[in-house]
């Protein structure tokens, strides 16, 4: 990945607002609260022709209150050192403080091409007060409003100049999303940061840490995949901040974006009704779906505890019966890649496409040995099947009377899809059109 632009200052500069208005959507959580942004954010922005990468990080501060001070620093780091270009950015109305000249000092070390964003200039009196981070020694100063665009063509006029190429429009085009979804605290920031094998996301025992969506390119098994790690959904009679709001707007969104959901619960609570909310969801949107149950370490186990548990499970998501469950611990790393492996698995079964000839000479016996029962006193005969062009495997049968199909039948026919053409972990549509 190349032509990649780092965004950075201290806390509550606008460097979210303006990361936005450069990906010219609403990716980052905004607010006037410091420190709403805590793990690197990826964006993909464009300006006359040229295509780079974006990343809006939290703000660098030393010896704050907050407690994700040190990890938060540690993201900014490492967004230094993956960019071609640094947007440095700092606040007019505030001025030069302390804590930029302190930045000031680190960014120098990066040797990277470095641009100073003045935000806040939104009138021109307020503009001229750009002139005081001259002091800083880094070159011309830019002033900027991330609110309304104002000074941001001048800006990004000089960036692109120092751009190593012109750039992919999108280079996460086409390529599968598999989206680590759950309740908070359930591991899913731990999870990701242990397939790929770094800190990309911020972990801690408090619930709600994680904030944005963070996408992660990841390859395994011989494919390339985006990994999207969300932050916790719960209800929304216990949501009360608007940042977890716009929180869980996000791993909506990213549920929404996504082919393949990896929906972690906790061993130790089980399936809660939350879980069940979040699994009924993306059944509906017709996501595949694999479960991970974490923190098995915790659990005291015989021969057969996994397959109570499975059952029980089944038992509250119930009709939905196609969905496979690994049994995991993050912390031992006990089965995580099978978790991975199963997802990319679930993936190739909701892409498949079963050839007609296949599918009429494996379902068609079935059907003349078990046909549907007659209602009204016409006989239902099935003369034909054959899968149609959709996001989700979707199977039209033609008949004489489709009408008359009852939903027990239309069940048979899916349980004898999935055992004969493996759709685990995918959902299955089934329509009926008349011969």
């Amino acid at each position: 990945m190349s032509n990649i632009v780092a965004i950075v200052g201290r806390p509550n500069v606008g460097k979210s607002t303006f990361f936005n208005r450069l990906v010219e959507q609403r990716q980052a959580i905004m607010d006037d609260m410091p420190g709403v942004t805590r793990d690197r954010h990826y964006g993909y922005a464009q300006w006359c022709g040229a295509f780079f990468t974006v990343i809006d990080t939290g703000g660098y501060v030393t010896g704050s209150d907050d407690k994700f001070e040190l990890e938060i620093r540690k993201q900014v780091e490492v967004a230094l050192q993956e960019a071609d270009i640094v947007i440095f950015m700092v606040d007019c109305r505030d001025g030069l403080t302390g804590y930029d000249k302190e930045f000031a000092n680190i960014i120098r070390k990066s040797k990277k091409p470095v641009l100073v964003a003045a935000n806040k200039a939104d009138t021109p009196d307020k503009s001229s007060l750009a002139a005081e981070f001259y002091e800083l020694g880094m070159g011309e100063i830019y002033p900027i409003s991330s609110s309304n665009g104002s000074g941001s063509g001048e800006l990004l006029d000089e960036l692109i100049k120092h751009l190593p190429s012109d750039g992919l429009e999108n280079p996460d085009e086409g390529i599968p999303r598999i989206a680590i979804l759950g309740r908070p605290n359930v591991g899913k920031s731990s999870f990701l940061n242990v397939l790929i094998g770094k800190e990309r996301s911020i972990v801690t025992d408090e619930a709600g840490t994680t904030r944005d969506s963070i996408d992660t390119r990841y390859k395994m098994f011989g494919n390339d995949f985006i990994l999207t790690d969300t932050a916790g959904i719960r209800k929304k009679t216990k949501v009360v901040e608007d940042v977890e709001f716009y929180s869980v707007l996000r791993s909506l969104k990213a549920l929404e974006d996504c082919d393949v959901c990896i929906i972690v619960i906790d061993a130790e609570r089980g399936l809660e009704s939350q879980d069940v909310n979040i699994i009924s969801l993306a059944q509906k949107q017709g996501k595949g779906i694999v479960i991970m149950v974490n923190k098995w370490d915790l659990i005291e186990k015989d021969t057969n505890t996994a397959e109570k548990r499975r059952k029980e499970m089944l038992e509250k998501l119930a009709p939905i019966t196609y969905i496979p469950f690994i049994f995991a611990s993050v912390l031992t790393k006990q089965r995580i890649f099978q978790v991975i492996e199963k997802a990319v698995q679930v993936f190739f079964n909701k892409t498949k496409k079963i050839p007609t000839s296949a599918l009429n000479d494996g379902m068609l016996p079935e059907i003349v040995h078990y046909p549907p029962p007659s209602m009204k006193g016409k006989m239902i005969q099935i003369k034909y099947v054959t899968q149609v062009a959709a996001k989700v495997p979707t199977f039209a049968f033609f008949c004489n009377h489709p009408q008359y199909i009852q939903d027990s039948y239309v069940r048979f026919l899916e349980n004898r899809l999935r055992e004969k053409f493996d759709f685990e972990g995918a959902p299955v549509r089934l329509f009926f059109r008349k011969k």
